[in-house]
């Protein structure tokens, strides 16, 4: 028997001034812009989407193959392929617009003044709640730096995408580093509203019968199950450096990773490439976390974020 709205546990989350109707939300680059899933989930369900990573201009990707499956996991080098902002305006935010998660335009660039372009542009369309900003890509301009990877680089991302917009800007960190604290911290400090984590992993996979690589581009991302256990503790480490909310994902394919996650102190989870294996994962995700609520006693999910016992 369904509950009514009096007995149900809140399950709403704020990520600064953007609030979300629950914690779970579709990790870019697996859900496409959302409508992919459309005959799997409810989309108004969800707490948010962050729609693939959008660039300048229309991009093709890496050439094939560019995913295979991997132990507990996939690496993928797609390339950032997408249709670019532009299209993205005129084809796909006429869709977006109209569900009920909250939406968030991961974007991606080679300059600090190309991620400043883009977040202008999503800065113009209403319905869109923030952006989710890619530090995990080279600076042309610098030498091919990881802007990810260094804290003076991300801040300088960060401020130049602050300046560009209004919106909530949420900033997704690479867990190819020594130590993730200064990032997060520098990522703060100019002006981020939250931290998503983690990207995925570098990973590699050869073929023993021909001795070549997978992939074509050699090295990919690797994300998935396998790749749970550091994510949670990178999410730990990043909760207690910063204080603003944090986003955590990496492996989630269950009520129970998910919960993991709130836990250590993120304040909403993303859930992606579960969404391959399993499409309807989300909802049942968030279905688990109203039943988890109720057999705990818990009334606001609020309430469990960093509960993390240590004594």
């Amino acid at each position: 028997m369904e509950l009514s709205n009096v007995n149900k546990p809140d399950l709403r989350v704020k990520l600064g001034d953007v609030e979300l109707a629950n914690p779970v939300m579709l990790a870019s680059g697996t859900c496409g812009y959302g409508d992919e899933l459309e005959d799997y989930i409810d989309l108004n369900r969800l707490g948010g989407i962050s729609v693939k990573g959008t660039t300048l201009e229309e991009r093709q990707g890496n050439p094939m193959p560019r995913i295979i499956e991997t132990y507990g996991g996939m690496i993928n080098a797609i390339g950032f392929q997408n249709v670019g902002i532009e299209r993205f305006v005129s084809e796909k935010y006429p869709y977006l617009k109209n569900i009920g998660a909250r939406t968030f335009v991961n974007i991606t660039a080679n300059s600090v003044e190309e991620f400043g372009l883009l977040a202008a542009r999503v800065d113009a369309l209403p319905e869109i709640a923030g952006v989710e900003v890619n530090i995990s890509c080279p600076n042309i301009k610098k030498g091919g730096i990881n802007m990810g990877t260094d804290p003076f680089a991300a801040a300088e991302v960060v401020a130049a995408v602050r300046k560009a917009t209004s919106k909530h800007v949420m900033v997704k960190l690479t867990p190819n580093v020594t130590d993730i604290k200064p990032i997060a911290k520098a990522c703060e400090d100019s002006g981020a509203d939250s931290i998503s984590l983690i990207n995925t992993l570098v990973g590699m996979a050869v073929d023993v019968k021909t001795r070549k690589p997978k992939i074509a581009n050699v090295i990919g991302g690797l994300s998935g199950p396998a790749i749970k256990p550091v994510a949670v503790r990178l999410t730990w480490e990043v909760a207690k450096t910063v204080k603003i909310p944090v986003v955590g994902m990496g492996g989630i394919s269950c009520l129970e990773d998910a919960l993991e996650f709130l836990i250590v102190g993120a304040s909403a989870v993303q859930v992606g490439t579960a969404n391959f294996f399993n499409p309807k994962v989300t909802m049942e995700i968030i279905d688990g976390l109203e039943k988890y609520m109720l057999d705990n006693g818990v009334a606001k999910i609020s309430d469990l974020v960093g509960t993390l016992r240590l004594d």
